[in-house]
């Protein structure tokens, strides 16, 4: 909650006095302002990047200790992910530096709590195999993504896949199977027993009511495509690299 009062009060003071940066301030000063306040919002926009890091390594060095306090501050940062890009598009600040950051933290903060999961749940091989998807699928797109010459890796509109397409084009869409798939793995963390199979403790939730039941159901499907897109958009991602050295060798 600090972290989104500092962002507003700051880009409060650079940009949201009335005037953008093409129009004249009374008393001639609109550069140095301008200027000013668009350093300052960058700042601001970094810093909640920043925080995420900060905000992820305590959590994860209480994990075991205080679940609770783990999975709010989990969720506090993934929400945080959203809000540092919706305030940089909307001020203007996407940089390639902070949507590194972004993605860097998104997966080493998933890949921690998949390792975590893979301890206290068998089979371990679930979650592993889960996290080596994530990161091999990211990887090789954002690669991808660069040999072509793109410069975002969301950019997929010459796909041919439709649920790739509307996973990256559809911004609700996509939040939807992120949050789903976040807030399943941070339930099972804190339903977890050790050495307790996945399947029992989701069956034991779903049997408490028909409300986890449906709450349950949500968050398998989002969850469920999500998985189905990393595997999309692996295979999508190394078509490219194999068809990138089959032309460059055709020139040759």
């Amino acid at each position: 909650m600090m972290t989104i009062v500092v962002v507003v009060a700051v880009t409060t003071l650079g940009v949201g006095d009335g005037y953008d940066n093409k129009q004249q301030r009374p008393g001639g000063d609109n550069g140095d302002r301008c200027s000013y306040g668009n350093n300052l919002t960058v700042v601001a926009v970094m810093k909640v990047g920043y925080i995420r890091v900060l905000m992820n390594c305590f959590a994860f060095g209480i994990c075991f200790s205080n679940k609770e306090l783990f999975s709010i501050l989990y969720f506090i940062s993934f929400v945080c992910d959203a809000l540092d890009g919706w305030f940089a598009r909307k001020f203007n600040q996407v940089s390639t530096f902070g949507a590194v950051l972004d993605m860097v933290t998104d997966r080493i903060s998933t890949a921690c709590l998949l390792v975590i999961l893979s301890q206290v749940y068998r089979p371990s091989f679930v979650f592993l195999s889960l996290l080596a998807l994530d990161i091999a699928s990211h990887w090789l797109q954002m690669y991808s993504t660069f040999l072509v010459g793109k410069s975002n890796h969301k950019d997929v509109k010459d796909s041919t896949s439709w649920l790739f397409k509307l996973y990256y084009g559809n911004r609700m869409f996509m939040g939807y199977c992120c949050i789903a798939c976040e807030v399943l793995y941070i339930t099972l963390f804190l339903l977890a027993k050790e050495n307790e199979k996945m399947i029992d403790v989701l069956m034991g939730a779903a049997q408490q009511s028909i409300i986890y039941s449906a709450l349950l159901a949500l968050l398998l499907f989002g969850w469920a495509i999500k998985q189905l897109v990393n595997i999309i958009q692996m295979k999508t991602a190394a078509d490219l690299c194999v068809l990138y050295d089959l032309n460059k060798k055709h020139k040759a």
